[in-house]
């Protein structure tokens, strides 16, 4: 009988145990649709439409990603199609943007947070919008928060503090406008904060220096003025990048673990500190476009890691010294744009092919066509030095001033006081406001008559001039001389516009040379005015334009039918020979040719919408994308439409139809796509054309087919879910049909995502590779 008893009561228990799994499992269920239904079901969960299982089960996509521990979410990953394209944003809804005017973001926080379980919660690119509720903190047990690429605003509310589980919180792309809250040490296990691209202002706050475990603090473009303060203490910090805010202090005292330091576009002032070149891990610096003075510590060139240093556009002055030496990893220098004066060292020397270097804009004793003569950069170097003196005279004052006023008060207070005792007072001293002072923002290496006149907006000026070279005009001459009389051993090749040649300048610089013969006569002033628009394209990842020749010269009025530009030489060929079989030692691998295609693209995206007019129709190609010899990408051939535009509208007119810069942007996404296509499945494409390559399209839909069809490059160095977004980002820029073509801005964030997950599924097999051994 009691063993029958025991058997009935098991029972009972499995009974009930089963239905409450069931009862915990349905919540779970009913909660996630629900967040469908708020996010007013984006395509990324179009396939919980119709699913009736366990929704810890369902497959993930490049979209979406449900992981589930003890029958409860705890991973939930959503990446919708609505990325913020708007550069103003008042607060409410906006029309195919963000959610529609019916969402609630207190409601669906409300409903989220039923997923109480949650570690790992990110929902990028979904159209949120309004201020982050403060009960966000309920999902306690969260370690990553990612909220980017929405329509948030308002401020950070402060029970996020109670997250004490946090690690990475990023919050990039949105519309945060109060100031970063100065509670951020409550979060003692942080190690990644990323704010950037949002609308925070007042100062940089201190509590952020009390984060031991911070490995990462991304606030670039943002607001942030006043000081930056001692961050020595952050002794895991290995990426800083403060770019583009308005803090105008000194260079404080940095974590001597710093991998990444991007500092450039604020108003930093004084001398740059000598301890920045005892950072032993230091590999990137940019201390660009802002107001540094004094001479650059001779350290910074020589640390043994740093490979990227940029302090161009300030007011740094005096001489380096003629021994100074370079570190072996050092590949890029920009140095132009200050008051640096002397002898070029020998190892910045910009025949050395060891490394790139920018010195423009100086007053050094060479290259003079692009150099101050010495009394402009030697009067400001004097000028410096009497600052200097002066400051020091003023502080002295200052402090002598200070300590008699002191005193004065003092005698004065000890009559009052006497005073006070005799006939005391009905009243009280009240003590008067000690006013603020304002501090001018300083320069921002930009003149203002530069950009009253520019035909380019904010951003162009911004990315394009940053340390290029000097633009000028050519004599055939220079180029005969370059060319050995355009021999053909210095012949790199034919393309659609003209011919390409290697030549080398008197100063031993290597420049590509293009011929360009013009099937339409142009007058000179015709065809100035339109190189000088061309000139102006200035892009990291566009080749450098610098400069022409007319061939035959003449009267502005008389016409011209050749011409040449001379560009930067990329001593590493073109894209198309590092995906070719034939040079097995060149092929770069998967994570090497995404960084190649963003590049690319941000160059693209550029010419589309970063310049007054865009300029369409860049004959993209494999051919065309070239690499220097840090394997960076640059788009060549670009902007010929300027100079060809009326010929090409001639040949639009022919087809009917479609307005012609329309048509032209349709036709850069296009080719783009046959760039990825190319990418993915490497030398194959040679001599088969675009008919195969539409054909082979359906082939990305199976396991079996990409194996057969993709480069095994490509898929012995990639992930699974990397590959996918890459593939889906290419079938719609090669979709037959213009309309269902993707933005390039949608294109780069494809890409740029892709990239991320390729990193993390490499960074995780290097560890499992180094927890094994």
């Amino acid at each position: 009988m009691g063993l029958l008893n025991l058997v009935f009561l098991a029972f009972l228990f499995w009974v009930f145990f089963i239905s409450h799994t069931h009862q915990m499992q349905s919540s779970q269920t009913q909660a996630l649709l629900q967040l469908r239904k708020h996010l007013e079901y984006p395509l990324a969960l179009e396939i919980w439409e119709n699913y009736s299982g366990d929704f810890c089960n369902l497959a993930s996509t490049p979209h979406m990603a449900i992981t589930c521990q003890d029958n409860s979410v705890s991973e939930l990953k959503i990446m919708g199609d609505k990325h913020v394209k708007v550069s103003d944003f008042s607060g409410f809804a906006v029309p195919n943007e963000t959610l529609s005017d019916g969402f609630s973001i207190d409601s669906f926080v409300t409903t989220l947070s039923r997923l109480s379980g949650l570690r790992v919660l990110s929902l990028v690119s979904l159209g949120i919008w309004g201020p982050l509720p403060d009960k966000i903190h309920r999902l306690a047990l969260l370690e990553v928060l990612d909220l980017s690429s929405n329509f948030m605003f308002g401020s950070i509310p402060p029970k996020v503090s109670t997250l004490v589980k946090l690690q990475t919180l990023t919050l990039d792309a949105n519309f945060f406008n109060d100031s970063v809250p100065d509670w951020m040490d409550s979060l003692s296990n942080l190690s990644s904060l990323s704010l950037r691209n949002n609308r925070f202002k007042g100062q940089f706050p201190p509590s952020i220096s009390r984060i031991a475990t911070l490995t990462d603090v991304a606030l670039s473009h943002n607001e942030l003025s006043g000081k930056l303060p001692d961050l020595s203490s952050l002794t895991n910090l290995h990426v800083l990048d403060l770019r583009d805010n308005h803090l105008d202090s000194e260079l404080p005292i940095m974590p001597k673990g710093l991998v990444t330091a991007l500092l450039s576009e604020n108003s930093f002032s004084g001398e740059i500190p000598a301890q920045l070149g005892e950072l032993a891990q230091l590999q990137h610096l940019d201390l660009s476009f802002n107001s540094l003075t004094g001479t650059p510590p001779s350290a910074l060139f020589s640390m043994a890691n740093i490979s990227y240093l940029n302090l161009a556009s300030n007011m740094l002055s005096g001489s380096l010294p003629d021994g100074l030496s370079c570190g072996d990893e050092l590949g890029f220098v920009d140095i132009s744009s200050n008051k640096l004066m002397g002898v070029l060292p020998s190892c910045l020397s910009i025949a050395s092919d060891r490394r790139v270097v920018k010195f423009g804009g100086n007053c050094f004793s060479i290259d003079a066509q692009h150099q101050h003569q010495e009394s402009y950069c030697k009067a400001a170097h004097i000028k410096g030095k009497q600052s200097k003196g002066k400051e020091i005279g003023v502080l002295l004052g200052a402090i002598a001033g200070a300590v008699i006023i002191v005193a004065f008060l003092a005698f004065v207070l000890f009559i009052l006081c006497r005073r006070c005792r005799k006939y005391p007072s009905r009243g009280s001293f009240e003590q008067p406001a000690m006013p603020k002072l304002a501090q001018e923002n300083s320069s921002t290496g930009i003149s203002p008559e530069l950009l009253a006149n520019a035909r380019f907006i904010s951003q162009a000026a911004k990315l394009g001039t940053q340390g290029s070279p000097t633009y000028r005009l050519f004599s055939l001459e220079e180029l005969k001389d370059a060319t050995n009389n355009f021999d053909p051993m210095t012949f790199l090749g034919e393309g659609s516009i003209g011919k390409l040649y290697k030549g080398k300048l008197e100063n031993g610089a290597y420049v590509g040379i293009r011929t360009i013969t013009l099937y339409r006569k142009y007058s000179i002033r015709n065809l100035k005015l339109r190189l000088d628009l061309l000139s102006k394209l200035r892009h990291p990842h566009l080749v450098s334009l610098l400069g022409h020749c007319i061939d035959g010269g003449g009267q502005d009025d008389s016409n011209v039918d050749r011409f040449f530009l001379i560009y930067e030489y990329m001593p590493n060929g073109n894209y198309h020979t590092h995906l070719s079989e034939n040079c097995p030692a060149k092929v770069l691998k998967w994570s090497d040719r995404l960084a190649v295609l963003i590049g690319v693209a941000k160059a693209v995206h550029f010419l589309h919408t970063g310049v007054i007019p865009g300029s369409f129709n860049n004959r993209l190609k494999t051919n065309n994308i070239l690499l220097d010899e840090h394997r960076i990408a640059k788009l060549s051939d670009y902007g010929m439409s300027i100079i060809m535009e009326e010929n090409e509208k001639v040949d639009a007119k022919k087809e009917g139809g479609k307005p012609w810069q329309r048509k032209q942007l349709e036709d850069d996404v296009y080719n783009f796509g046959f760039i990825l296509l190319e990418s993915l499945v490497g030398p194959i494409v040679t001599g088969k054309g675009e008919t195969f390559l539409l054909n082979e399209m359906a082939s990305f839909g199976s396991q079996d087919g990409r194996k057969r069809i993709v480069d095994p490059i490509v898929l012995t160095t990639s992930s699974q879910e990397s590959l996918s977004i890459v593939v889906s980002i290419t079938s719609k820029c090669v979709s037959p049909e213009p309309s269902t073509r993707p933005s390039f801005e949608d294109v780069l964030w494809n890409l740029q995502y892709a990239a991320q997950v390729q990193a993390t599924a490499d960074a995780d097999q290097k560890s499992d590779g180094a927890s094994q051994t």
